[in-house]
């Protein structure tokens, strides 16, 4: 009942819809890719599963080093936070066309790199232009918005990868040709769509602040409490590879595998925009915490199940986790922020959750082969526990809609 007395908010403002189906359109060109890629590089180029795995590890560093720097970039102004948006966007989709003409695992290490310097651009002025078009009391629900678009093109994308495998007696290259279409779309609706917020352009002051690490002093305490929450967390989130991996063991055939990951982004998308709808009313604190119990019951789940059905369950749980916590996190995070605080932020975390997170599926790929599964997925569990356990103790004060 209490909820119901609250007042209706207002619509969320236009610029969070075009960013959402911007993210959206980016992610269908993207999965469309990934979907077929692992299959591309072991059948037609002849790669062995380590090369495979080298690849998206470099990648994935390769994003996380450049966040930090396009944080610092946006944090200079609306106006360089959409542009920092724009280069991220377009060199990921300028980097499509090194897939279909590949002749080699070479050509494609370099087109992962270049997609994964874009994301790494992109993120961090992305996630400040949706704090910057969107009132503190709706940031929830904004991020929950966005994650849900982004969420559905990643549904959508293995899906038409799919449909062109069929009529195209599985030509991967034209699939990799057909990702360019949402991927230029993305960038030209980024152009033409987005406006920069009027406060944030720059004065001469921050101009001349130029690249500065001190931008990180000026972070308040919390943000750094939330910073070692995300830490803990992702030492025991590791790849969702070893989800796929975890489904074959108990016995989903092969050709069912990939239902998985649409099972997970189902999940995320049914619940991150009602879960951002809450936080912007109840609590916030609650809710991420509700999104952590979530993975460390998905992941002592994993640690024990033998059936195929107890993990699909599972699956569907993990997804509902990762709707639950990504736009919260992300609401969480800016209201410890000042806005022009917000690039370096976002890019700071980005960076520290891409290290952690390669850690993770280090330690989780050892200890599945020295021990079992159930040690990989047991280390996830544990490290979900530890951070609700710090949330708990040094977070305890976070506000609530009712202390905002």
């Amino acid at each position: 009942m209490a909820v119901k007395s609250l007042p209706n908010l207002p619509p969320l403002p236009r610029q969070v819809w075009v960013l959402g189906w911007v993210s959206l359109l980016m992610d269908i060109g993207s999965k469309m890719i990934q979907s077929v890629l692992p299959l591309f590089l072991v059948s037609m180029l002849g790669a062995s599963l380590v090369t495979v795995g080298a690849i998206e590890g470099i990648a994935e560093v390769t994003a996380a080093g450049l966040k930090v720097g396009s944080g610092l970039i946006s944090d200079r102004g609306g106006q360089h936070r959409k542009w920092s948006a724009v280069l991220g966007y377009g060199f990921s989709a300028l980097m499509i066309p090194l897939y279909p003409i590949a002749t080699s695992p070479g050509w494609i290490l370099a087109a992962r790199m270049g997609d994964r310097m874009g994301k790494g651009i992109r993120v961090a002025p992305r996630n400040a232009l949706v704090a910057d078009a969107t009132p503190e009391h709706q940031r929830g629900a904004a991020y929950g918005l966005r994650y849900t678009l982004d969420t559905i093109g990643a549904l959508l994308g293995p899906i038409v990868a799919t449909i062109l495998l069929a009529v195209s007696r599985q030509n991967t290259r034209l699939v990799f040709w057909a990702a360019m279409i949402p991927a230029f779309l993305a960038v030209g609706l980024l152009i033409w769509g987005i406006q920069a917020p009027p406060f944030a352009q720059p004065s001469s002051k921050s101009k001349a602040s130029g690249l500065r690490w001190q931008s990180l002093q000026q972070l308040g305490v919390n943000y750094w409490h939330l910073v070692v929450v995300v830490c803990l967390f992702n030492l025991g989130n590791s790849s969702d590879a070893f989800l796929l991996l975890k489904a074959k063991d108990v016995g989903i055939s092969f050709t069912a595998v990939p239902l998985v990951l649409t099972a997970i982004h189902a999940g995320s998308a049914v619940s991150a925009y009602p879960a951002g709808w809450l936080s912007d009313r109840l609590s916030r604190r609650n809710v991420f915490l509700v999104g952590l119990g979530l993975f460390a019951l998905t992941y002592g789940g994993l640690a024990i199940a033998r059936q195929p059905w107890q993990v699909w369950l599972l699956l569907g749980l993990y997804g509902l986790y990762q709707g639950i916590t990504q736009g919260v996190l992300l609401a969480m995070v800016a209201a410890t922020i000042t806005p022009m605080s917000r690039g370096t932020a976002f890019s700071f975390l980005s960076l520290v959750a891409g290290f952690s997170l390669l850690l993770a599926s280090l330690l989780a790929g050892w200890l599945w082969q020295q021990i079992g599964s159930w040690a990989a997925f047991g280390l996830g569990s544990a490290s979900a526990i530890a951070a609700i356990l710090y949330f708990i103790v040094f977070l305890h004060h976070y506000p609530s809609v009712a202390e905002r």
